[in-house]
């Protein structure tokens, strides 16, 4: 199958190439035109139905008809001399909420926005909140409807906090916003010039690093393009079966796909081209057709293999609870095996296209080039695979040991953000109002016995509410219109988006309602605070169960692919070990050494998905090699070196190529970017450098053959002219050692 693929991709090049553009680049631009209708906004609607905010969410929606795609943002409206309101002053506020309340909003259209995306125009639910106790400022709460992920929605803000801001300046007013899409709108605008610059810095490394080992732009600049329109088709077919199934895609999935796809795509590529300038060097008279189905054909047998591990790790993500996770790793399941195809067809089409010209100007298929570096180590490891290993694991073992004693940190709102516009607007208020007003907690009561709802009968519970430590205000019950649902607003002293608003509901408040909840009635506490805590108990759940069950998947899949039993244990306690040792480099350096609260809930998933999945890529790389040269006569320790000589080079620039990619995340101003983007790096140039380069050839020495029981690698049965140089060429560097296996 792998070999029809890359054979008719060699032969019918240009035919390929045509397919892959016009389909590729259509499904694309579809992607991106359908992909915010695919998106569902929110985290509370992926929590289980039996978890407590999601019970309340369904309560918002059904009995008070809260909009799910609905954005709930606070305006702050005071004098522009700062002087106390007046009451003539409220007035005037009223009325310019009350006629902005039927004014419709028009979406502008800009060069963000897609030919085909959806308009977003429409008449904002705007209301007056509250006054400050000192008549500092009056508060107007605001809902807009979209996701606000999506440029139009974004822009439709835009126009009207525009709007809001002129028109109430004619008045002698002064606004701010705050909370939810403001939040958004002003961290991006504040970030738009440093992602601008650290994206084209870090394109500019990925080239000149192409530029450098290959002497070539058009080996530079084909990966990038080839990866781009792939990983562009990948998105669009994600976002078409999320349409057609009606499944709900998280906010952050498309741009994990494309990290995802970025880093193997460029990686299978440069398995490729490393092995198809090795293949021109040591053919001349072979055209470039015969090399690239020649490559393809081998190459491609690892590339599938190191793809279907990596299918494997996200796929198990779909026996999680949190449905965020359950769609999220089909969904880059789907998008690898788009990419895989891509790997097997237009990547060696584009080398059959292109042939010695894939590497013009530079000269180096003219000549085998001298022994380097990789050479160096693959001779180091063969002759002394047992001191490596030991100093390879005291290494990572090492830096495993900061695991101990780590902790979680679930806060959203922690560490080093922007000081934005919002972020100052929100400090203004808090210092007359509790921090929690422009985002409450509420707790849903509903009629169990049929009997209808009255203040009166929950007045015990708002009571309760009100004297717990940490409840700043509790505001008016709110009652449907049948009285059969009330809601009670709380106004928390923390920030919701922090953690200690987390423990406060997770604690107190669910105490509090659990114990005076009047009989005949169900209580559920939600808002921001309530849906984190409860994502939170449903990762801790997860991870333990996704963890095995991936380990466990992946290990057969390399049991079938590599046809032995020692060789898959290797390769996973390898990866594990790389794993544990980034986690706990990451725990030493955040929680302890930067001293925060500890590293982000996220990161141990982050870690898995791209260290272990792209570390597995690395290692089977380097293992099929291993297994190639150990077809060969000779020693067993110089088939290693050979193989690491050949493959350290493609292995060593693909993990630099993906570590700097995700490194640009590391300066980002919010500290859970921050850590992802520092750990996924520390984790690749681990699995690169370490673990692939050094430790697994290290082991793979000292069992020689036997690494591969019980389907041993045959040795050919007679001697080539190559063979035969190589074995010599073996025999002068390895005099004084026995064969091994």
């Amino acid at each position: 199958m792998i070999r029809a693929l890359t054979g008719f991709s060699t032969r019918s090049p240009w035919k390929v190439i045509a397919l892959w553009v016009v389909l590729g680049l259509a499904a694309a631009v579809l992607g991106q035109a359908f992909v915010f209708r695919a998106i569902q906004t929110g985290s509370g609607g992926f929590l289980p139905a039996h978890y407590d905010s999601a019970a309340a969410l369904q309560i918002a929606e059904e009995r008070f008809g809260v909009d799910p795609d609905a954005n709930a943002l606070t305006v702050l409206v005071a004098r522009s001399d700062d002087a106390p309101l007046t009451a003539a002053d409220e007035q005037r506020i009223d009325a310019q909420a009350a006629q902005l309340s039927r004014q419709r909003v028009v979406m502008p259209r800009t060069e963000d926005t897609m030919p085909l995306a959806q308009d977003h125009s429409q008449i904002p639910r705007v209301a007056p909140a509250m006054t400050a106790p000192d008549r500092s400022f009056r508060l107007l709460s605001v809902e807009l409807t979209g996701n606000p992920a999506d440029p139009g929605v974004q822009e439709t803000y835009r126009a009207f906090r525009d709007s809001v801001r002129d028109g109430l300046a004619r008045e002698g007013l002064r606004t701010g916003f705050t909370g939810g899409i403001a939040d958004r709108v002003d961290t991006m605008d504040a970030e738009k010039t440093r992602s601008m610059v650290v994206g084209i810095a870090m394109l500019l490394v990925i080239v000149l690093l192409h530029v450098f080992v290959f002497r070539s732009v058009l080996a530079a600049l084909l990966p990038l393009l080839a990866v781009t329109v792939i990983g562009g088709a990948a998105a669009g077919v994600v976002v078409g079966a999320a349409l057609l199934t009606g499944t709900g895609l998280a906010e952050s999935t498309p741009s994990l796909i494309s990290v995802v796809l970025m880093g193997i795509g460029i990686d299978y590529f440069l398995f490729l081209l490393f092995r198809f300038r090795e293949q021109l060097r040591s053919h001349p008279g072979q055209s470039g057709r015969e090399a690239a189905a020649q490559v393809a054909g081998r190459v491609g047998t690892a590339i599938t293999s190191a793809a279907l591990t990596i299918v494997a790790a996200f796929a198990t993500l779909g026996v999680a609870s949190f449905g965020q996770f359950r769609v999220l790793g089909p969904a880059i399941a789907l998008s690898v095996l788009v990419m895989l195809l891509g790997s097997l067809t237009l990547m060696p089409a584009l080398l059959a296209v292109t042939g010695r010209k894939m590497f013009w100007p530079s000269r180096g298929l003219k000549r085998e080039p001298r022994a380097g570096a990789a050479a160096r180590m693959g001779d180091r490891i063969a002759r002394r695979p047992f001191a490596l290993v030991l100093a390879s694991v005291a290494v990572l073992g090492a830096l495993a040991a900061g695991v101990v004693g780590i902790r979680m940190d679930y806060g959203q709102g922690g560490g080093g953000g922007e000081r934005t516009a919002a972020v100052a607007t929100a400090a203004e208020i808090s210092r007359a109002l509790p921090a929690g007003v422009s985002d409450p907690t509420t707790v849903f009561v509903t009629a169990s016995d049929g009997t209808a709802l009255s203040p009166e009968r929950l007045d015990g519970l708002s009571k309760a509410l009100a004297r717990v430590n940490g409840v700043g205000q509790v505001a008016d019950t709110v009652l449907t219109g049948d009285r059969r649902a009330a809601r009670i607003d709380l106004f928390l002293t923390a920030d919701p988006q922090r953690q200690e608003a987390r423990d406060l509901v997770t604690g107190p408040v669910r105490a509090a309602v659990a114990v005076h909840t009047p009989a005949g009635t169900e209580a559920h506490v939600g808002g921001t605070a309530a849906v984190f805590a409860d994502i939170a108990t449903a990762v801790d759940k997860d991870l333990k169960v996704v963890f095995p069950v991936a380990a466990a998947l992946i290990a057969l899949i390399l049991l079938a692919l590599l046809r032995s039993l020692p060789a898959p244990v290797i390769l996973l306690a390898a990866v594990g070990l790389g794993f544990a040792a980034t986690l706990g480099a990451s725990t030493l350096l955040f929680q302890h050494a930067l001293d925060r609260p500890g590293v982000d809930f996220t990161l141990p998933l982050v870690l898995f998905l791209f260290v272990v999945a792209l570390g597995t890529d690395y290692n089977i790389l380097m293992s099929d090699r291993i297994r190639e040269e150990m077809t060969r006569p000779g020693p067993a320790r110089a088939a290693v070196a050979r193989a690491v000589r050949h493959t350290a080079p493609a292995i060593a620039t693909a993990g630099l190529v993906l570590a700097a990619s995700f490194g640009s995340l590391a300066v980002t101003p919010a500290a859970s970017t921050q850590q992802i983007g520092f750990a996924t790096a520390l984790g690749i140039m681990l699995s690169a450098f370490v673990l692939s380069i050094v430790l697994v050839p290290a082991l793979a020495t000292l069992l020689g053959r036997s690494m591969w029981w019980p389907v041993r690698p045959r040795r050919s049965g007679a001697d080539t002219d190559d063979t035969r140089d190589t074995h010599d060429t073996d025999r002068q560097r390895f005099p004084d050692r026995v064969p091994v296996g």
